[in-house]
């Protein structure tokens, strides 16, 4: 006779692919230990947006909408299902009101949603508290996304590197930023890392074997970002001669731009891109916010 799945003894069980459970909601009260699988429980009263909170039905006051997850498609590494559908996405960080009034950096926090609104991941960043305040956006993370369920489903990885950051010396790999992309976790599917260039950033976005899929360039004045002009990054085929995607810098108003480092991003690709390449630009996209935009408010705040 098959066993119930047990909860709350030992690692967690709930929720993980082959086993009992799989799938289905957790009993009222269970919350995920904190590092592992299906980490990001949050808090009873947690706002909508965040793992663990209920699915909305559309026109429900106050509350976020989460994609449904699809279903039956073969060869899709488990989570990134929801990305066969998807050629666009937003990601939106959230506003820390500790950092933006007292200048304490804070664990980034990121919804995922697609071009209608529904939310697909939730992103929480995780990071020592003191490579936060010394290093700032150059420190290493381990960022976890999470879906409705709190099932970790991607993780983005980057190794702090006290002289990474200069665009000049970027063919060297202790000069170079690179983030590391699992999906699911324990199974890397791709990187991207900053290459060489003399004027504008330049990234290649690489496979599992660290061959080169697709490259990255973007604009030389990154810095410039405002309502008349909204960064991007362009995502190139691996010969460089077709534009096929793009990560652009959204404007997201006066008052969070000036006051905060919570940035808004648009993310597209094409419809038929391997989900794995998909997710890897996923990764690319806080990459890119930690290297140009994470600095701002940092900068602000040490005036």
């Amino acid at each position: 006779m098959s066993q119930p799945p047990q909860y709350n003894q030992g690692p967690p069980v709930y929720n993980q692919p082959g086993q009992q459970g799989y799938g289905q909601p957790p009993p009222a009260g269970y919350q995920q230990p904190y590092g592992q699988q299906g980490y990001g429980q949050p808090p009873h009263g947690q706002p909508y947006g965040q793992p663990g909170m209920p699915m909305q039905a559309p026109g429900m006051p106050g509350g976020q909408q989460w994609m449904a997850r699809p279903e039956n498609i073969p060869g899709c590494p488990p989570g990134l299902e929801y990305l066969c559908q998807i050629d666009q996405l937003i990601v939106k960080q959230q506003v820390e009101l500790l950092e933006a009034f007292t200048g304490w950096e804070t664990n980034n926090k990121y919804k995922v949603m697609n071009t209608v609104g529904q939310q697909v991941y939730f992103a929480a960043e995780e990071t020592d508290m003191c490579m936060r305040q010394c290093c700032g956006p150059n420190r290493g993370f381990t960022m976890h996304i999470t879906d409705n369920m709190n099932q970790e489903l991607i993780r983005v990885a980057r190794e702090f590197k006290c002289c990474a950051g200069c665009q000049w010396f970027a063919c060297s790999d202790g000069c170079a930023h690179e983030v590391t992309i699992e999906a699911p976790v324990g199974n890397i599917v791709g990187y991207v890392r900053q290459t060489q260039s003399c004027l504008e950033p330049r990234f290649s976005i690489l496979d599992a074997n660290h061959d080169e899929i697709l490259s990255c360039a973007g604009p030389v004045c990154v810095c410039c970002a405002g309502p008349c002009f909204e960064p991007e990054f362009k995502v190139f085929s691996k010969d460089g001669s077709q534009e096929v995607g793009k990560i652009t810098k959204q404007w997201s108003g006066l008052g969070r731009e000036l006051f905060t480092d919570a940035d808004t991003f648009g993310v597209s690709f094409p419809m038929d891109l391997d989900v794995k390449m998909k997710a890897v630009m996923i990764g690319a996209v806080f990459l890119i916010d930690f290297m140009f935009f994470e600095k701002k408010q940092d900068n602000n705040n040490r005036m």
